[in-house]
């Protein structure tokens, strides 16, 4: 089989962010799958709904290739935009398969186990980029994060962001 290199393979980004719907955080993601799939990149996420699904329908609609990483064991559960689920039955353990396979990360809003995913990165060495998400701010005396880590106004901007990290 012919090897591939690198820069002939299309970028993969994550997108992570609370799983409950939220009109803000919801929109923000349409706009983000949706310049994720224009720009020729994967999107990865956890496969199910809030971000993940909203990320994933306006990637799909643009006609990008969508991955979920999944908690169960049935590739049923993931929302119906996700092209390629990956069940894992691993359940929240899976977050840091979500982040270990995406080239960037892109975290929007979010709770706990968004939280859980960014200290993933950082431990993971991957950019990381946060559109209204936790702050990352390392205690005093403690070493800054060994990677980029933006924080992005826009939707637009987070994709930007990302693809500028992957590339560089």
């Amino acid at each position: 089989m012919p090897s591939v290199e690198n820069s002939q393979r299309p970028a993969r980004i994550g997108v992570i962010g609370s799983g409950r719907a939220h009109p803000l955080w919801d929109r923000w993601a349409a706009v983000i799958g949706r310049r994720i799939a224009e720009e020729g990149a994967i999107l990865i996420c956890g496969g199910l709904s809030g971000v993940m699904a909203a990320a994933a329908r306006a990637a799909r609609e643009a006609g990008g290739l969508t991955v979920g990483i999944l908690p169960g064991t049935e590739a049923q559960s993931a929302d119906p935009a996700i092209v390629l689920p990956l069940p894992t039955g691993l359940g929240e353990a899976r977050n840091v398969l979500v982040v270990q396979v995406s080239e960037a990360i892109i975290a929007i809003g979010g709770g706990a186990g968004t939280l859980s995913e960014i200290g993933f990165a950082l431990k993971l060495l991957k950019p990381l980029v946060l559109l209204g998400s936790w702050s990352v701010h390392p205690p005093e005396g403690a070493d800054p994060p060994a990677i980029s880590t933006r924080t992005a106004r826009t939707p637009e901007e987070a994709v930007d962001f990302a693809l500028h990290l992957i590339r560089r």
